[in-house]
C-alpha cells in the first residue's frame, strides 16, 4: 500500500514521467493509469484492493434451476438449449437463465453428446443436388439403411433402392456388410428387370463414392457412369438432400426394425413382404391416393456398357490393374476404380493435360519435361514425367453449366464437348511420331 500511495505522489507530480515511472516500478501502464484514476476518485480508499469476481456468473445458477435444467433434459434428451430455455421460461419467467447458461450446464454435467469429427475428404459436394424428377426412372436413390441384429445376433444391412417419382421401391435386400461385390450383383439384376435409369442419387459412403479418389468414383459409381448413368450425390452429413429416401427407413424402422426376425433370411422374409405392401397395397398422398406400382413403368434403356468417344485430339488410354495409364513409356497413377476402363487425355499446355472419364473432368495430370515441348508434339516428349493429383469437386446436377474458357488447374465437373461438335469425332490412340506405342 506504501509502494502504491508512493507511485501516486510521485505520478501526481508536475512534469512526471507515467511511463518511466511504471517501469520503476514493475508495473504496467493500463495498472499505473488505472490506480491514478481511482486516486483522483476516492483519494486513499481507492488504492485498496477490491474483489476479482467477475460481475456475472454464468454457472452459479441457483441449484433449483440447474435441477430444472437436468430434469429438461432427461425427459427431452433430444432437445437443445434453445428449447430447454423456452419451457423453462414458462416456470421461472425471468430467472430463466440464457440459452448459453443452459448449454454450459449441460455440457458441465455431461449431457452433451459429443459429434465424431469427420476425416477431411477431398471430392465431397458442397451444394444440395438440384435435380428436376418429372417421369419414372429419371432418378433412383439408394442407400443403406442402418443396421440392426436378428435374434439371433445375425447382422443386417439392408440396401434399399428407390424411384423418386413413383416411390416404387426396386429392392431391399437384406446383407452381412456393405461390401461392393454383393451390391453391384443386385444391381445387375435391377437393371436387366427395370432397365437403366437416366441419373443415381446416393450419400458419401461405400461402396457408392470413395471420397479420395479422382472425382469420388469408386468401382460401383465407375460402372454407373460407363453405362450412362448420371452419379449425383448428397452433401456429407445432409440427410436432407434425400429426404424422400430417408423417409422410407423411417417406415421400415417403425414397422420390420422394430420387430426383428429370428435370423437374416427370416429377415429378408419380412422385407420382401413389407416392400409387396408397400408397392402395391399403400396409397400415397403425393400419387394422387394411388399406388406406387400404378405409376411406375420400366425404363427403356437396356444394359450395356456404351462405347467410349472423346474428341479428336485427345489420346484415349486404358487404366491398368494398379491404377495407372502407359503414356510415353512411363507409369502415371489415375485411380483404382477406373482398372479396365478407359480415360481420355486432353492436351492444355506444353506442361498439362486434363483427364476424363466419359464426361467427367477428373482433373489435370502435370508434365515435368527437361525440354520445352509444343503442345502438338506433347506426345514426342521422351523425358521423365510425373503426374499431380489435383482435387476434383462431385459431380454437378443434370443440368451442367457451360464449359468455361480459361484453363483450370482444378477438376471442375465440366462435360467434354458433344458428340455432335466439329472437333468431337471419335478419337482413337494417336500414335505421335518418334514416340514408343504403349
Amino acid at each position: 500500500m506504501s509502494l502504491k500511495l508512493e507511485f501516486v505522489q510521485k505520478a501526481t507530480a508536475k512534469g512526471a514521467n507515467i511511463s518511466a515511472l511504471c517501469r520503476e516500478y514493475g508495473i504496467t501502464r493500463q495498472t499505473g493509469h488505472k490506480w491514478l484514476k481511482r486516486y483522483e476518485a476516492d483519494g486513499y480508499d481507492g488504492l485498496e484492493e477490491r474483489s476479482r469476481r467477475p460481475k456475472s456468473t454464468p454457472l452459479g445458477a441457483a441449484e433449483e434451476i440447474i435441477a430444472a435444467i437436468l430434469k429438461a433434459r432427461e425427459a427431452h434428451p433430444r432437445w437443445g438449449p434453445h428449447k430447454l430455455a423456452l419451457v423453462l421460461r414458462r416456470k421461472f419467467g425471468p430467472s430463466t437463465p440464457s440459452e448459453r447458461t443452459i448449454a454450459r450446464v449441460l455440457t458441465r454435467f455431461d449431457q452433451i453428446r459429443r459429434r465424431h469429427r469427420r476425416h477431411g475428404s477431398f471430392h465431397v459436394p458442397t451444394q444440395p443436388p438440384a435435380i428436376e424428377v418429372t417421369s419414372p426412372n429419371d432418378l433412383w436413390t439408394v442407400d443403406f439403411k442402418a443396421w440392426w441384429r436378428a435374434r439371433n445376433r445375425q447382422r443386417c444391412e439392408p440396401l434399399t433402392v428407390r424411384d423418386a417419382c413413383s416411390r416404387f421401391v426396386l429392392a431391399i435386400e437384406v446383407l452381412p456388410s456393405t461390401g461392393g461385390t454383393p451390391v453391384r450383383a443386385i444391381f445387375e439384376r435391377l437393371f436387366r428387370r427395370y432397365g437403366l435409369p437416366k441419373a443415381i442419387q446416393c450419400d458419401n459412403g461405400t461402396p457408392f463414392v470413395a471420397v479420395q479418389a479422382r472425382g469420388g468414383l469408386s468401382v460401383l459409381s465407375a460402372w454407373w457412369v460407363a453405362l450412362g448413368i448420371e452419379l449425383i450425390r448428397s452433401r456429407p452429413g445432409c440427410p436432407q438432400d434425400n429426404g424422400g429416401h430417408e423417409r422410407t427407413h423411417a417406415d421400415m424402422a417403425a414397422e420390420i426394425e422394430a420387430e426383428p426376425s429370428a435370423s437374416r433370411a427370416l429377415q429378408q422374409r419380412a422385407c420382401d413382404k413389407w416392400r409387396q405392401q408397400f408397392n402395391h397395397v399403400r396409397p400415397h398422398d403425393a400419387l394422387d391416393d394411388k399406388t406406387p406400382a400404378e405409376v411406375y413403368r420400366r425404363s427403356e434403356r437396356a444394359l450395356r456398357t456404351r462405347s467410349v468417344l472423346y474428341p479428336a485430339g485427345w489420346y484415349v488410354r486404358s487404366v491398368g490393374g494398379n491404377g495407372c495409364i502407359c503414356l510415353h513409356s512411363e507409369q502415371h497413377f489415375i485411380s483404382v476404380s477406373l482398372v479396365r476402363h478407359q480415360v481420355g487425355l486432353e492436351p492444355l499446355d506444353p506442361m498439362h493435360m486434363r483427364v476424363w472419364f466419359y464426361e467427367l473432368d477428373l482433373g489435370t495430370i502435370e508434365i515435368v519435361s527437361d525440354l520445352p515441348i509444343e503442345a502438338a508434339s506433347l506426345a514426342s516428349c521422351s523425358s521423365a514425367s510425373r503426374v499431380r493429383a489435383l482435387h476434383a469437386p462431385a459431380s454437378p446436377p443434370l443440368t451442367r453449366p457451360a464449359r468455361a474458357a480459361e484453363t483450370s488447374t482444378r477438376a471442375m465437373g465440366r462435360r467434354m464437348p458433344p458428340a455432335g461438335a466439329p472437333d468431337a469425332r471419335c478419337a482413337s490412340r494417336p500414335s505421335p511420331p518418334n514416340a514408343t506405342k504403349t
